[in-house]
C-alpha cells in the first residue's frame, strides 16, 4: 500500500497555521492518520547558516523558493537574518515564474530589495566570470518536477559548473521530487545532449535535486570533470516512496499535482500539433486535435495570460482526452502518444517536430519505434538494460530511503 503525504496549504484564512506549520498528514498502513513535519532544506537555518556569514550570497531561485514555515521568500527570510545577498538567479518562467516557455528571460533588479536578477535561461546559460567575482557561495533553492527535461535542472549543472570554475560554493536547499517514488523511461545517448537533456539520466529520474547534484558532480559530468565545492541541506522526514504535494506551481502550465505526474508522458506531444492543454485552464491534463475521431471531450485552446501564448491549435475546437481525475500515483507511459499516433490520419506528419522529439527522448530510436507501430511493452524492452544500469548508478546517490 502506498504511504501518502499530503501538504495541508490551503489559501483561505483559516488554515494560515497549517501553512506556516508545515504540517503534512500520513496515511500508515494501519490505516490511522497521524501529523507529522516535512521539512525542507531552506527552513534549516541554524544548519546552514555557518557556511553563509560573512560571505557575498547569491540564490538561484524563483517562486517556488519559499520557506513555508516563516511564510516568506527565501529572499526575504535571509535579509531578515542579516544574511548578505547580493544576487540573484533565475531560471525559465523567471524569477516570478510566469514567463512562457522558451521565452528569453533578461537581467533586471528586484523591485523589493534592489537586487540584480541574473538571468540562466536567455543568451547566457552559464554566469560569467565577472559575475561570479562578485559572488562567494551560491545557494539553489527551486522546486524541480524530477523530468529530464525539466530545464531547472540544466540550469543546475551550468551553475554547479561556474562554481567550479571559479572557486565558488554551490550549496542546495533539498526539495522533495513530486516523482520521486519511481525511475523510467529511456537514457539520454550522448549525441542527443541539449538544455533539455544535459544528463546521462531516464526521462523519470527519481532523485532529489539534492541527490541529482551529487551525482553531477562525483560521476565528472561538468565540463572536463571538474568538481563544485558542494553541500547539500537536507530534508527532515522525506522518503522517496512517499507522493508529496508540491504547494507552489514550479512553472505556468504545471498547476496541480495531476499536470507534474503527467508532465513526462504528455511533454513528447510538444513536437506534435496536438493539444496538450496549453492555453487552458488544465495543461498537461487534456489532449485533443480538431477532429472528433480522438473523443468525445473538447476544448478550445486560447491565450492565456501569463500561461500560454499562441498555445498549439489556438482557436480550434479539439476532441480528445480528460485526464484530469488520472490517480496521483500515475507514472511515466507512451499509451496516450500511441493512441493518436493509432488514430492520426496522416502518420507521417505525427511528429511535426523531429529533431524536437528526439531531443526531448535523448534518442532517435524512440520516435523510429513509435512511427512503426511498436507495443508499449516492446518498446520497454529495448530501455532496460540502460535502465537497470542506471537504478545501480541511482543507489550510490540516495540520501533517503
Amino acid at each position: 500500500m502506498y504511504k501518502y503525504i499530503i501538504l495541508l496549504i490551503l489559501l483561505s484564512t483559516a488554515c494560515l497555521n497549517e501553512v506556516k506549520n508545515n504540517n503534512f498528514v500520513v496515511k500508515t498502513p494501519s490505516n490511522k492518520v497521524k501529523s507529522t513535519k516535512l521539512i525542507y532544506g531552506n527552513e534549516k537555518i541554524k544548519e546552514y547558516s555557518k557556511f553563509l556569514i560573512n560571505k557575498r550570497v547569491a540564490i538561484a531561485g524563483n517562486q517556488t523558493s519559499f520557506v513555508i514555515s516563516q511564510n516568506m521568500h527565501l529572499v526575504d527570510y535571509l535579509i531578515s537574518k542579516k544574511i548578505n545577498v547580493t544576487k540573484i538567479f533565475c531560471p525559465e518562467h523567471g524569477f516570478r515564474g510566469n514567463q512562457d516557455r522558451g521565452l528569453t528571460i533578461k537581467n533586471s533588479i528586484d523591485t523589493k530589495t534592489g537586487i540584480e536578477i541574473v538571468s540562466l535561461f536567455g543568451k547566457n546559460k552559464k554566469p560569467s566570470k565577472e559575475i561570479m567575482s562578485e559572488i562567494d557561495v551560491i545557494i539553489f533553492d527551486i522546486q524541480d518536477v524530477g523530468a529530464r527535461f525539466y530545464t531547472y535542472i540544466s540550469s543546475m549543472h551550468y551553475l554547479m559548473e561556474a562554481c567550479a570554475e571559479n572557486n565558488v560554493e554551490f550549496i542546495v536547499f533539498d526539495r522533495p521530487n513530486p516523482l520521486g517514488d519511481y525511475f523510467d523511461g529511456p537514457v539520454l545517448k550522448e549525441d542527443f545532449s541539449s538544455f533539455v537533456g544535459v544528463h546521462k539520466i531516464p526521462v523519470v529520474h527519481g532523485l532529489t535535486i539534492g541527490e541529482l547534484a551529487k551525482m553531477i558532480n562525483n560521476e565528472g559530468w561538468l565540463k572536463d570533470s571538474i568538481k563544485c565545492k558542494l553541500q547539500i541541506i537536507k530534508m527532515e522526514n522525506y522518503q522517496h516512496s512517499l507522493l508529496t504535494h508540491t504547494p507552489i506551481k514550479p512553472s505556468p502550465n504545471l498547476p496541480n499535482d495531476i499536470s507534474i505526474r503527467l508532465y513526462p508522458s504528455l511533454c513528447f506531444f510538444e513536437a506534435t500539433n496536438i493539444s496538450i492543454g496549453r492555453g487552458t485552464q488544465y495543461p498537461f491534463q487534456i489532449i485533443g486535435y480538431p477532429d472528433s475521431i480522438f473523443g468525445k471531450f473538447s476544448f478550445t485552446p486560447l491565450d492565456i495570460e501569463g500561461m500560454q501564448v499562441n498555445p498549439t491549435q489556438e482557436g480550434n475546437i479539439c476532441y480528445g482526452l480528460n485526464l484530469k481525475e488520472e490517480k496521483l500515483d500515475t507514472k511515466f507511459t507512451l499509451k496516450y502518444l500511441i493512441y493518436f499516433y493509432s488514430k492520426f490520419k496522416n502518420k507521417k506528419e505525427f511528429i511535426s517536430r523531429k529533431r524536437w522529439f528526439n531531443l526531448l527522448a535523448g534518442n532517435s530510436k524512440l520516435q523510429e519505434q513509435i512511427l512503426q507501430g511498436m507495443s508499449e511493452a516492446e518498446i520497454r524492452k529495448t530501455w532496460q538494460n540502460d535502465l537497470t544500469k542506471y537504478g545501480k548508478l541511482r543507489d550510490k546517490y540516495l540520501l533517503y530511503k
